[in-house]
């Protein structure tokens, strides 16, 4: 059924940054697929719930908040009315939209959620009903309800795949320093790139950022990680040391503590 989902030309903000995905339908939830070139999609907003899931390909969420990475079946829970940036590489998907006051407003931030089996085959089933339907049908009404009444308890298996955004200038350069430089970065390269001392680096980061840069190291290599492992190439070697881990054992033990499963599992499992 993934193989043949209904595409659609992405619909053109207004000029708020609002993106009308029902258009005159009537519908109070319905799914919209994408599968085409690599996207930048702006930043923008919905008045609708979101719940994208990626079948194949890395998707990039920004919001004012945070950077959020989606492998290859994952999902990511976007809130109406929030603002956010999406970048697709090579992706097939396919998003859920839901009136606002389907889901409780409470989960009003941008999240990663644990794709559970069940869930993947629900929101694959869903794509029958595009949100740009003429109109519904109970059928269709039911099974929505369904899977928004599900949704609460998916936003509490949250991943940790998202990275702070800076806004402090010293904090956004040590940011871009560290992503140019993933593989071998230092701490001492930083302070020296950015012309900030060890102490004020150790200081201002967590401040703009919430976390310490070395924990913004460790989260932005395995990040990068899985964008490598959901591809078909290198093998966890090279992943390892492209991403700057020093051995294979380090690695895995690394993205187990953040994931709860090996390299190698993982691959598997996006296979």
């Amino acid at each position: 059924m993934a193989k043949n989902l209904p595409v659609a030309a992405i619909p053109i903000p207004d000029p708020t940054g609002l993106v009308d995905m029902r258009g005159p339908s009537p519908v109070r939830a319905g799914t919209f697929a994408y599968e085409g070139d690599d996207l930048v999609t702006g930043w923008h907003h919905h008045d609708l719930h979101q719940v994208e899931y990626a079948f194949e390909g890395v998707a990039e969420v920004e919001t004012a908040a945070g950077h959020y990475l989606l492998p290859p079946q994952q999902a990511i829970w976007i809130p109406a009315g929030l603002r956010h940036q999406t970048r697709l590489s090579g992706v097939r998907s396919v998003s859920v939209f839901f009136a606002a006051d389907m889901v409780p407003v409470a989960h009003d931030r941008a999240r990663v959620l644990a794709a559970t089996p069940v869930a993947r085959e629900m929101i694959v089933y869903a794509a029958r009903w595009p949100i740009s339907r003429p109109a519904s049908d109970p059928v269709a009404d039911a099974f929505f309800e369904a899977l928004a009444l599900l949704l609460p308890e998916w936003l509490d298996q949250e991943l940790p795949l998202s990275l702070p955004v800076a806004t402090d200038p010293v904090a956004s350069a040590v940011v871009e320093f560290t992503h140019a430089n993933l593989a071998r970065v230092r701490e001492a390269d930083v302070c020296r790139a950015v012309g900030v001392s060890t102490r004020t680096l150790r200081r201002r980061f967590p401040e703009a950022t919430g976390m310490t840069w070395r924990a913004y190291l460790v989260q932005s290599r395995l990040l990068r990680a899985m964008t490598m492992l959901a591809e078909p190439g290198p093998s966890i070697l090279e992943v390892a040391t492209a991403v700057g881990f020093e051995s294979v054992s380090a690695f895995t033990r690394a993205f187990r503590k953040a994931t709860g499963e090996t390299p190698s599992a993982y691959r598997r499992r996006r296979a």
